[in-house]
C-alpha cells in the first residue's frame, strides 16, 4: 500500500469521525429532525470516504504496475542464444525479447542503414567491425556505456562514444586438416603461394560472405600494394573459390569430406571439430595458422528512434552480463567480450584467439570496400 493510499485513508476516517462522533451538535442537542439530518450526513461521509478509498486503491495499483516491453532484437541468419537465457533476462526486468533474423551481417546492416531512425527493432546485434563504420555514418545507433564495459579489453571498443558495444569476438583465419595437408603445415601467409597448398585452399568470395571479406582484408593488411600480386599467385596456383563459409567448410574441406585440406575459417573452428567429430576424438585434427588471423569484433547497439530506449540499455547490459556471455562460446563459436567469463574447457584446450591479429580500422575499409572487392574480382574471375 502506497504512502498516497496510506494519507488518503487515514483523511476520510477523520471526516467520518468529525461527522458522526458524540461530540456533534445533534448527540448534545438530542433534536431528532437535526439528529436524522446529521446521521444522513454521517452515512454520506462513510459513502465518500469508501469510494475515495477504492479509486486511491486503484491508482496505486496503476501506479505501481508496468506493462512488460517486448523488445525486438534484429540480428543475422547465424545468431543463436537459448530460451533459458532470455528467460532470465525477463525475469530480471520484467521484459521479453523477440529475436528477427534477416540474412547476413551485411544485409542485417544494409536494412538498418535504409530504415535509420525509423528501425525495424529496438537492439541490433552482428554488426561487426568490418561494417561498424557504414552503421555509425548512418547514425544507425544512440549511445549507451553500458557499466559492464570494465570487462571488456579496450581494443574491442572500436568507437569511443559508445555507440555499439562489443558482444564477442573472433578471429578469421586459415585452418588446415592435420592429416590431409599436402607437404608441411604452412606457418605464415606466404607459405600459402607455393602451388601445392594454393591448389588445396579454399577461400569465400569476399562480396558474399564475412570471412571471405576477412581474409581478403588480411592479405590487404599485410601485404599493401602487394595484395594484388598475392592473389595472382593464389589464382596461378589452383585456390578454389566458394560463395560462403558452409559450402567451404562443410562441401570442399576436409571437415566435409571435401578433397581441400587448408581452408579460411575461424580461430574456433579445432575446438569445434573436436566437439562434433563422429567418431569422437581425443586429440585435435586441425590447427589454425596464426599468422593469418584477422580480428573480428561483434558489436550490439540500440538501434536509433527506438520507443523503448531505457529497455533496450538493460538488453545491452544483460547481453554484456556472466549470464548471457557464458552461452557464446558453444552456442555461436566465438569468444566472449567479457574478460571475466570461463571458457569451455575444449575453448582452453583447443583453440585461442592469436595474441597479434592483423587489424585495420572501420573508416578504411569501409572506404576501400568496393574498390577492394572489384579488384579481387577482376584478379580472380578475369
Amino acid at each position: 500500500m502506497t504512502r498516497k493510499l496510506l494519507a488518503l485513508i487515514a483523511m476520510f476516517a477523520l471526516v467520518a469521525a468529525a461527522c458522526g462522533g458524540s461530540d456533534s451538535p445533534a448527540a448534545v442537542t438530542g433534536d431528532p429532525t437535526t439528529t436524522a439530518d446529521a446521521a444522513d450526513t454521517a452515512d454520506d461521509a462513510a459513502m465518500l470516504d469508501e469510494e475515495a478509498v477504492d479509486a486511491a486503491a486503484e491508482e496505486a495499483t496503476q501506479e505501481g504496475s508496468v506493462d512488460p516491453i517486448e523488445l525486438v532484437l534484429v540480428t543475422h541468419d547465424s545468431f543463436f542464444i537459448p530460451d533459458e537465457v532470455w528467460a532470465a533476462f525477463e525475469a530480471e526486468t520484467g521484459n521479453t525479447v523477440t529475436v528477427v533474423a534477416s540474412g547476413d551481417a551485411g544485409e542485417v546492416v544494409s536494412r538498418a542503414v535504409l530504415t535509420a531512425g525509423q528501425p525495424e527493432g529496438d537492439v541490433m546485434f552482428g554488426i561487426d567491425s568490418t561494417f561498424l563504420q557504414r552503421g555509425l555514418d548512418a547514425d544507425v545507433f544512440e549511445p549507451h556505456t553500458s557499466p559492464l564495459l570494465s570487462t571488456v579489453d579496450d581494443a574491442l571498443r572500436l568507437d569511443p562514444t559508445d555507440r555499439v558495444t562489443p558482444i564477442s569476438v573472433s578471429d578469421v583465419c586459415v585452418n588446415y586438416w592435420l592429416d590431409a595437408i599436402p607437404g608441411d603445415a604452412p606457418t605464415t601467409l606466404d607459405d600459402l603461394r607455393t602451388a601445392e597448398n594454393a591448389a588445396a585452399l579454399v577461400v569465400q568470395n569476399p562480396e558474399t560472405s564475412s570471412p571471405g571479406f576477412a581474409f581478403l582484408l588480411a592479405t590487404i593488411a599485410r601485404y599493401g600494394d602487394g595484395w594484388e600480386d598475392y592473389w595472382t599467385d593464389l589464382v596461378d596456383g589452383g585456390v578454389t573459390v566458394s560463395s560462403g563459409w558452409s559450402e567451404a567448410y562443410y562441401t570442399e574441406y576436409a571437415a566435409g569430406g571435401g578433397e581441400k585440406s587448408i581452408v579460411v575459417s575461424y580461430a574456433t573452428s579445432p575446438p569445434a571439430d573436436v566437439l562434433f567429430a563422429d567418431p569422437p576424438v581425443d586429440a585435435a585434427v586441425s590447427a589454425v595458422l596464426d599468422d593469418s588471423c584477422f580480428r573480428q569484433v561483434e558489436f550490439a547497439g540500440i538501434l536509433a528512434g527506438t520507443e523503448h530506449p531505457e529497455a533496450a540499455a538493460e538488453l545491452i547490459d544483460f547481453m554484456l552480463s556472466p549470464t548471457y556471455q557464458a552461452e557464446i562460446p558453444l552456442n555461436m563459436f566465438v569468444y566472449p567480450a567479457n574478460s571475466t567469463v570461463e571458457l569451455p574447457a575444449e575453448f582452453v584446450e583447443y583453440g585461442s584467439l592469436v595474441d597479434d591479429p592483423i587489424t585495420l580500422e572501420p573508416a578504411e575499409i569501409e572506404a576501400n570496400r568496393l574498390d577492394w572487392t572489384a579488384r579481387w574480382a577482376e584478379i580472380v574471375f578475369g
